[in-house]
């Protein structure tokens, strides 16, 4: 393990330094969102629908307003007429016939109807928590139950029930990608054609720390603040101003620690509304924070999708073409992106980094009585990858093919990039028949024999499987690089990105103090305010180090561009004749220089510089934003399954992953953990249930199991990458990978030590039960 770095130690790219938050976490001196109070604040509390769907037909608060402690009840009624906005679906996707999706309306409180278990309907503002959680719970709701319906596949069949009248059988979105005349020509001309019916279950998002916030309301200025946990202060604040009507300079969001989010924290949600409403009226601070409980049916949840999968093949086994007909659940309304993941991106990954000439993807979208889908880690990239990886096994033993073999026939060779896909990305770098020969080696894939021997002696069935995958980044985004030098000597980081987990305070002053020289140790990182932000993207589709490492490469050319004029006017020389070099200005030729630490600290003590001349070191930049990157990687797994009882144990995890530059290994190696730790979770143990009156049965940890580390391998991690030229870091992203590489891998695995029991398709999650049923069936 690397030893801390001192002033007197430059740090830069490609050191596996230990995080600077670490300490300061592990000694719990984190500020969360919950761990804040304002002086004079009120607690909230949430009325939530107990049933999936419903007509309001009325809402009884008399006693609750009665209860001690109690100093509001808020409603639907009491937002009307106050100038507020709805809560927006984002994502603006055409019909397959060109008309416009439909986006059925949303508002903060449900006002005809309830839709799905934990729509909010009322909020209850008292003195202490517990006296709003108490008041609450005395709110009569008088609902008209209706029946529900779960399912995508069962929403959009004849005669389900309608949620919305203006979204007639509950289709939003009827989408279509590529050339289905082509396609159809390859399907029909195909020696083998591989089918899979592929669920991809739902998951609850799970993050340590619950949804909190606390807002407030300045009168003089006639501004908001709201506390939040976020993935970007900029973003955020920009869509909370839209949801409350106002310009987006009467709006401050201030992010503090965030403890995970994994997609679901980047929303405006319904609370945050109702409370800036109550902080605004009431004139006091008001917080909120979720309960556990309340979080499996509040927050947003991940995946549930279910497609047919298809694969042409030709008789040498080369890919012809590739067709995804699928649906995709919505939940009960539109989520900011709700409606991407199982439409663009199910095409941009699925590619992956074969040649497959044709892709065609179908996909209609429902609204369903359940708790709405949005991004969670990968956001579609995992889903694409997953189908693609599921449907290669799955061909190769149809055509009494090695799996590996057939992999490598199809891969894009080095020396084919840049290449074009068919649904329009540029692959611009990589080495993708290098990669994947290093993970099998790694795997030791040619002694798998003795160990399928020892398994088999053990009385245990055991499986290998491939997950190659390659992501399609988020899309560009403009990001903020700011460099602040304080007056005690430090150095302030401002960009738009935020760390909710990923440990960016470190990478970010790597790449400062490689460009800089300035001292590591010195550095701070700002990026929760929106206040100090000019521009910002937010964290979300694995492009925090291209972007913000970007801009900060960017502002520090800028830095120096000052630097070397006020260099010149100090140590009395022609601009011209200044260089810069390891954090210092030197004059070309000589011995004579300055530090840039030293020249910021002579800048606040100077007085009388020339008109001329820059007063400050410091610089406020806006990167444009860098094109989409291409992380790919191979994972390896191998499983064992007691047949006596469906017992699944992932006994060895190998993975070879090309994430360009690596600015921080260590880091990196970190987030592909917790990335194909989320992947096996949702592969042999993560399960949302539903029952037929839209219930959520598994709103527990007591009925939803998470995977724990007593039973997860060690992982093998291997970097192999190849800087990418889409970003001035030649880094291509890491946050979302894991989860890419091990829900095939995995399943593939799974898939394979059922094989001789004559299994042919396992669906996620592969329970222990469903594994048993499985075996037993063959028998």
């Amino acid at each position: 393990m690397p030893q801390p770095t001192s002033s007197t130690v430059q740090v830069g790219i490609g050191q596996s330094v230990p995080r600077k938050e670490d300490a300061l976490l592990l000694r719990g001196e984190g500020s969360y969102t919950d761990d804040l109070s304002l002086d004079g604040q009120l607690y909230a509390a949430f009325v939530r629908s107990p049933y999936a769907h419903g007509v309001i037909r009325g809402i009884d608060a008399a006693a609750a307003r009665e209860m001690k402690g109690v100093v509001a009840v808020y409603t639907a009624e009491d937002l009307e007429g106050q100038g507020y906005g709805t809560l927006k679906c984002q994502v603006d996707l055409p019909n397959r016939d060109g008309t416009p999706m439909r986006k059925p309306v949303r508002k903060a409180l449900a006002t005809d109807k309830v839709r799905y278990v934990g729509d909010p309907l009322a909020m209850v503002v008292a003195r202490t928590p517990v006296q709003a959680r108490d008041a609450a719970e005395t709110v009569a709701l008088d609902i008209a139950v209706l029946p529900a319906v779960a399912s995508a596949e069962e929403a959009l069949a004849p005669g389900a029930p309608q949620l919305f009248e203006d979204v007639p059988g509950n289709l939003v979105l009827d989408y279509h990608f590529g050339d289905a005349e082509k396609v159809a020509a390859a399907f029909a001309g195909a020696a083998h054609v591989t089918r899979l019916r592929i669920v991809n279950n739902r998951i609850v998002v799970n993050p340590i720390e619950p949804r909190s916030a606390i807002a407030a309301y300045d009168r003089k200025a006639g501004r908001y603040t709201l506390h939040a946990p976020s993935q970007g202060a900029f973003g955020l604040r920009n869509n909370l101003a839209a949801a409350m009507g106002v310009p987006q300079e009467r709006m401050r969001l201030i992010t503090g620690h965030v403890g995970g989010s994994f997609g679901m924290k980047a929303a405006v949600f319904p609370e945050h509304v109702v409370l800036l409403h109550a902080a605004r009226l009431l004139k006091k601070p008001v917080k909120w924070t979720d309960q556990r409980s309340e979080s499996f049916v509040s927050d947003h949840h991940g995946r549930d999708m279910v497609f047919e999968a298809e694969l042409a093949l030709d008789a040498r086994g080369r890919f012809l073409a590739t067709r995804f007909t699928g649906v995709g659940n919505m939940g009960g309304y539109l989520s900011p992106v709700g409606p991407m993941m199982a439409t663009l991106n199910i095409g941009k990954n699925s590619v992956g980094m074969y040649r497959t000439p044709l892709v065609e993807v179908q996909t209609r979208c429902a609204v369903t009585n359940t708790v709405p889908i949005a991004a969670y880690r990968g956001a579609g990239r995992p889903e694409g990858n997953y189908f693609m990886e599921r449907l290669i096994d799955t061909a190769a033993r149809e055509m009494g093919l090695d799996p590996a073999a057939l992999r490598r026939r199809n891969l894009i060779g080095a020396a084919q990039l840049p290449w074009t896909t068919p649904i329009g990305t540029l692959y611009d770098s990589g080495d993708f028949p290098a990669l994947f020969a290093r993970a099998l080696e790694a795997a030791d894939w040619k002694g798998y024999g003795a160990r399928l021997r020892r398994s088999r002696k053990a009385g245990k069935l055991r499986g290998r499987g491939i997950g190659c995958y390659l992501e399609v980044t988020a899309p560009p985004s403009n990001e903020m690089g700011g460099i602040h030098f304080e007056p005690d000597g430090g150095v302030t980081i401002v960009t738009g990105t935020l760390d909710y987990g990923q440990g960016h305070w470190t990478p970010f002053a790597q790449v400062l103090t490689s460009r800089l020289g300035v001292p590591f140790d010195k550095i701070r990182l700002v990026q929760g305010d929106s206040d100090r932000l000019i521009a910002g993207g937010g964290t979300g589709g694995s492009k925090s180090i291209m972007a913000s490492g970007s801009a900060i490469i960017e502002a520090s050319e800028k830095v120096v561009e000052k630097g070397k004029l006020l260099a010149a006017h100090f140590l009395e020389a022609a601009a011209a004749d200044i260089e810069f070099a390891a954090g210092r200005f030197h004059i070309a030729g000589t011995d004579r220089s300055i530090g840039i630490m030293e020249l910021a600290g002579r800048l606040r003590t100077a007085a009388g510089l020339p008109e001329d001349l820059p007063k400050t070191l410091d610089v406020d930049h806006v990167f444009k934003a860098a094109p989409s990157a291409y992380p790919n990687g191979c994972h390896v797994a191998e499983v064992e399954i007691d047949p006596e009882t469906g017992e699944i144990a992932v006994v060895s995890y190998v993975m070879v992953n090309d994430f360009g530059t690596l600015v921080n290994p260590m880091i990196v190696e970190g987030q592909l953990h917790g990335g194909v730790v989320q992947g096996i979770g949702q592969a042999i143990c993560e399960m949302t249930f539903y029952d037929e009156d839209g219930q959520l049965r598994t709103g527990s940890y007591m009925d939803y199991a998470m995977p724990r580390a007593a039973g997860l391998p060690s992982f093998t991690f291997i970097s192999q990458g190849v800087p990418t030229s889409t970003n001035k870091v030649g880094a291509k992203g890491c946050g979302e990978a894991g989860c890419a590489g091990s829900l095939p891998s995995v399943m593939n695995a799974v898939v394979d030590a059922l094989s001789p029991c004559g299994v042919r398709h396992v669906d996620m999650p592969a329970t222990p039960q469903a594994i048993w049923k499985m075996i037993q069936a063959e028998r």
